[in-house]
């Protein structure tokens, strides 16, 4: 088996689960040891996001998962203003921040703000390796966790709804923008908080997630079937 496998992640696993999950199913399908098959993702999601994940199934593919990682990514996303959460997301430890209800105009203007070329600092609870380890584990642990500003493009941002203390809007960005900041500069802006209570990413360069496969129940026809094979 080799190829592109795009799936549509479910809440609670990690990218790593979901590898690991598809490597087991060639490896049965193949007569091999799980360790003997190549299987990679190209770019992971937060456990608690849903949404398109891009494998590479096979040697030769594997070897290409570059040309995957730097890809643009849209994702679909509900902000929970008022609050924060000490990982950015629905996980961590949340705290009023404010009461105040911001009107519909300061909540357009402040998706606006963050458009375009922007400086983003990573949130400790992330994959970033410091000194060869994992920010998230140095920060499950109590350390402080140093990371540099970075360069990221938001290319387009579109509110869907906004329903106290709700925002949904959908975004297009580059590749290395971490929603979780955004959500948690966009709170600091309206100066009530924030944390990414939903996320889905859609697409990843021209791949849509409508085109991907479920993962559970997921059989070794099913998985061949939806490989795609790249020129």
């Amino acid at each position: 088996m080799e190829g592109l496998l795009l799936v549509d992640k479910p809440a609670g696993w990690t990218s790593f689960d979901v590898v690991n999950y598809v490597r087991r199913i060639v490896a049965n399908y193949e007569g091999k040891k799980p360790k003997n098959c190549k299987v990679g993702h190209t770019g992971t999601l937060d456990p608690f996001a849903t949404g398109l994940l891009v494998l590479v199934v096979g040697k030769n593919y594997t070897r290409r998962a570059g040309e995957f990682s730097k890809l643009d990514k849209t994702y679909e996303v509900i902000a929970e203003i008022g609050r924060a959460s000490s990982t950015g997301d629905t996980e961590g430890e949340k705290i009023v921040v404010s009461t105040e209800v911001p009107e519909r105009p300061e909540v357009l203007a402040a998706l606006d703000k963050f458009t375009g070329e922007i400086s983003q600092v990573p949130p400790a609870f992330s994959a970033i390796k410091v000194d060869g380890v994992r920010a998230y584990k140095l920060a499950r642990e109590g350390k402080e966790v140093v990371l540099e500003p970075r360069t990221i493009t938001i290319r387009k941002t579109e509110l869907i709804n906004y329903i106290y203390p709700d925002i949904a809007f959908v975004t297009e960005v580059s590749s290395g923008t971490y929603i979780r900041t955004l959500v948690e500069d966009i709170g600091a802006e309206l100066k009530t908080g924030a944390y990414t209570a939903e996320l889905r990413r859609t697409a990843v360069g021209e791949y849509k997630v409508e085109d991907a496969i479920k993962i559970d129940g997921l059989t070794p026809e099913q998985l061949q079937a939806a490989l795609q094979l790249l020129s």
